[in-house]
């Protein structure tokens, strides 16, 4: 999810004025350009108070009294790993992943409102469960997880990371696989002068920084060693291809990173650096790697594909209507052939008109190659004009939008069951 806030009064008189659905956004306020089309974020908390989106579910709540430890009682068939161009379970059994983007955790902590933007109780658990879904995926943020300086400490750290922990166990106990995604990271972005304007992890960020992304999962991976049913999304949505033009040279910069990175303010590392931090913890869990374009494009993945010791990785895909690659044509071309090879996770799905027409044969053509898939978003804010929401209350009732996807879900498990 392309994401990066403006917390002034303007905007939301912009917002105020236009009425709800009136921008095609990822999230709750107008954001920077994916090229040709608008990207969307989210507001922070005082923000939403202002408009009255705030929902009454506890903003930082965690689940440290709900879950056991998750690396003792994870079940075989949670344990994740690949087989061929399979994602399979310790069993030995090929796993679909089916679940939903719970955003939050990426820019909550940064903007000092807490850590989660809604409930991580068990009864909020049991309503994704009411959906037949068997995995959440958790936007993260690396200043938040280091204790970077201009976090709040009750919101950065070791209190950060005891949060997702209790959380990720929490899921983990209910049947639940987690991915956790490398969101927003530190680095000011050339490319969006008027947009992302800061170098902190306040927003997305072309492609991960050197100096915070490789210790931020040297920690994760050492977290989460040993726990297999926990799968990392390396850097959510990378565009080099904005500041160095699509072709082998963004290719090149998006796996060696470094030098290969021209025009670049900052150091970036490249997904083959962030493999090799997971791997030196001695962490076997799948890595997910999105490719170019903010991870529509998929298009050179296989030439540029990272070395992994342990074989493990897979391909991640984001899909949405406005996106470049969002045709049945392209969907054969381009992504199907890494089908083929690798497992394809699509990290994101969705569509900005409250509506499930895109989705609907997008899920059609991916149950076809039993590739996994994943919609955003499991958030609460009033309304999925404003981005695709697919729920208007945490107790789990459907948007239009939602209401598409949760009854694809559930006519799928009631075919496997």
């Amino acid at each position: 999810m392309c994401s990066f806030c403006y917390a002034n009064q303007a905007y939301l008189a912009i917002i105020a004025a236009a009425g709800e659905g009136a921008f095609p956004t990822r999230g709750l306020h107008i954001v920077r350009f994916h090229g040709s089309k608008l990207g969307w974020a989210i507001l922070p908390a005082c923000v939403l108070a202002a408009v009255g989106l705030t929902g009454q579910a506890g903003l930082a709540q965690t689940a440290a009294s709900q879950a056991p430890a998750a690396q003792a009682g994870v079940a075989a068939a949670l344990r994740l790993h690949v087989s061929g161009n399979k994602l399979v379970n310790a069993d030995g059994h090929d796993v679909v992943l089916h679940g939903v983007d719970y955003s939050g955790a990426e820019y909550q902590c940064v903007q000092n409102y807490g850590i989660f933007a809604g409930p991580t109780d068990k009864a909020s658990v049991t309503a994704m469960k009411s959906w037949d879904i068997n995995a959440v995926r958790l936007p993260l943020n690396e200043a938040c997880w280091n204790g970077e300086y201009y976090v709040h400490s009750s919101y950065a750290g070791t209190n950060y990371q005891s949060a997702i922990k209790a959380y990720v166990n929490l899921l983990n106990a209910n049947g639940i696989a987690v991915i956790l995604d490398l969101q927003w990271t530190d680095g000011y972005d050339p490319s969006d002068p008027t947009g992302c304007v800061t170098s902190q992890a306040d927003c997305q960020k072309p492609m991960p920084d050197a100096a915070e992304s490789v210790p931020f999962w040297s920690s994760v991976a050492k977290t989460f060693k040993g726990d297999d049913a926990v799968l990392f999304d390396l850097f959510n949505e990378p565009f080099p291809d904005k500041i160095m033009g699509s072709g082998d040279a963004a290719w090149a910069c998006w796996r060696n990173g470094g030098s290969a990175c021209t025009g670049f303010t900052y150091k970036v590392a490249g997904m083959q650096t962030l493999v090799n931090a997971v791997r030196g913890t001695g962490a076997k869990n799948v890595i997910m790697l999105g490719g170019l374009n903010y991870a529509n494009n998929l298009s050179e993945w296989l030439s540029y594909e990272p070395k992994d010791p342990d074989h493990n990785l897979a391909a991640s895909w984001h899909s949405y209507d406005f996106d470049s690659c969002n045709n049945q044509q392209c969907w054969t071309s381009q992504v199907g052939p890494v089908i083929a090879k690798v497992p394809v996770i699509t990290g994101e799905i969705g569509e900005n008109d409250c509506a499930d027409d895109y989705i609907d044969p997008l899920m059609a053509y991916l149950d076809s190659k039993s590739t996994s898939y994943l919609a955003w978003s499991w958030n609460a804010y009033g309304g999925c004009g404003y981005a695709p929401q697919l729920i208007s209350s945490y107790s789990g009732t459907p948007t239009a939008y939602g209401a598409g996807y949760k009854s694809h879900l559930q006519a799928l498990a009631r075919k496997h069951a």
